[in-house]
């Protein structure tokens, strides 16, 4: 419960409007897109400034109160969850485009800005923001950059840590300050930038960001291909690259997430095989031609069943938007939905895919895998209910393994979805012991009070090492 003189404080900045602690507000800012997660906030507040922000932060830190900051939510490790209580600061109100500077290339916004309304704005400018994480149409920017989100784009493009310039934060303490800018180079000092970007909210509060824009591409084509062994599909994907191509978009489903997948949009896809590509190229008219005439030609030699090119805009957009909704329609199956991620060598793709499906068949649950093939990051996907306490003991182990594989196999734990608390036991796999220590320390750094999204990223205690039965 909020200390009497701290919400008075609150208020005396904020104004009582923006200043919350019934119920239902707290309720409803419990929780964030991750599954079986849930924690009471002691008040929700909704700042409108920098300055605001600012004097929060003085009044918390002074108070030693622990505060989360919140976009939309989406995230699916455990991220916005306020575990050790405190105060939810909710982003939204700071949702807007501060300048799009054409001279430069760049836009300044602040954190609240809807992701997809961004993008929409400056393509309606004639540029491009590549980045498109598949909650694009919910999320914020900060958000975005808390998490280093990703998206179908890429391979090709990047991720958002690509695309951020310059930040405007403050300081568990209260103070302001500012990285980077306008800039093609700038290596004074440490990159603070880059190291704020996917910091999940526990080493600064961001306020304002300078993203990068860059010229659209003037020409796509959308195409797919079927297969009835994900290897010949994880090949393909392999043959793509070493052939110097780098499509836009190069995405993988399997057998049972095709199935859920064509019920959901209607696609009328052939529900025989084992795995799908989505693949999209972008550029220059003859140069995408080119690509996607070697791109089909790779796809027949790897014993693609079937490959089809978008005839319209309209059907290239229908294939690429029931990608985006895998998961939705993942979730109509069952009263729960656990959407994990892991990134292995693309080299390692069928491996990693063969893996889950062996670790699901020795678990005994429902596991559909999907995610962007041409970048080796994963999404193993499970169906379960929280109600079924055994069946979900069963689940969180098969994820364990799935991890385990995938640092097996040369991985990473997650290559979008950050580490939060989800993945916060399974950090010292991927980093070491040592590599947690110094994360720990430039946490201690920036701060020291631990009043930052305290519970994230690095947990009580690491999880011990499993040994997969490979028989």
């Amino acid at each position: 419960m909020l200390q009497e003189e701290v919400k008075r404080e609150l208020i005396a900045i904020l104004g009582p409007t923006y200043v919350k602690d019934d119920m239902q507000t707290l309720v409803t800012h419990s929780y964030d897109g991750t599954p079986m997660l849930q924690a009471l906030p002691d008040a929700v507040i909704y700042p409108l400034t920098t300055t605001e922000i600012s004097d929060v932060m003085k009044v918390l830190h002074r108070h030693q109160v622990p505060l989360i900051s919140r976009g939309s939510g989406t995230n699916l490790c455990g991220g916005t969850v306020p575990v050790h209580g405190g105060i939810v600061m909710v982003m939204h109100r700071m949702n807007q485009i501060l300048e799009v500077d054409l001279e430069n290339l760049t836009a300044t916004v602040q954190p609240g800005l809807n992701t997809k309304k961004f993008i929409t704005h400056v393509e309606e400018l004639g540029l491009f923001y590549p980045p498109d994480p598949s909650s694009m149409s919910v999320s914020t920017l900060g958000g975005n950059i808390a998490e280093c989100s990703g998206g179908l784009r890429g391979l090709k493009y990047g991720t958002t840590k690509d695309y951020v310039l310059g930040l405007e934060a403050v300081l568990a303490n209260g103070d302001i300050i500012r990285t980077g800018g306008k800039l093609t180079k700038d290596v004074a000092g440490y990159d603070l930038t880059k190291l704020l970007v996917g910091s999940e909210g526990t080493l600064a509060v961001i306020t304002e960001a300078t993203l990068k824009l860059i010229p659209p591409p003037q020409y796509k084509k959308t195409m797919l291909a079927m297969y009835k062994d994900v290897y010949a599909a994880a090949r393909t994907v392999s043959s793509i690259i070493e052939s110097r191509i780098i499509p836009a978009t190069l995405e993988i489903l399997d057998h049972a997430t095709i199935h859920v997948v064509d019920d959901y949009a209607k696609l009328g896809l052939p529900r025989d095989m084992e795995a799908m590509l989505l693949i999209e190229q972008d550029g220059d008219r003859e140069a995408v031609e080119r690509d996607i005439e070697r791109i089909t030609a790779i796809c027949r030699q790897e014993q693609a069943v079937e490959v089809s090119v978008a005839q319209s805009q309209e059907e290239a957009l229908k294939l690429l938007t029931a990608r985006r909704s895998a998961f939705t329609a993942l979730a109509r199956l069952r009263p729960t939905t656990i959407l994990e991620d892991a990134t292995v060598p693309r080299s390692k793709i069928a491996d990693m895919v063969i893996a889950i499906h062996r670790i699901a068949k020795k678990y005994e649950v429902q596991i559909c895998t999907f995610g962007h093939a041409g970048d080796g990051n994963l999404h193993p996907t499970a169906m379960t209910d929280a109600r079924d306490a055994e069946e979900i003991h069963r689940v969180e182990a098969a994820f364990e393994e799935i991890f385990e594989a995938a640092i097996q196999l040369g991985g990473t734990i997650t290559g979008e979805h950050g580490v939060g608390l989800v993945k916060s036991p399974f950090l010292e796999w991927k980093v070491g012991a040592a590599g947690v220590e110094v994360m720990k320390a430039i946490k201690q750094a920036f701060d020291p009070l631990n009043l930052l999204n305290p519970g994230k990223v690095f947990a009580k205690e690491s999880r011990k090492r499993v040994v997969i039965d490979r028989g």
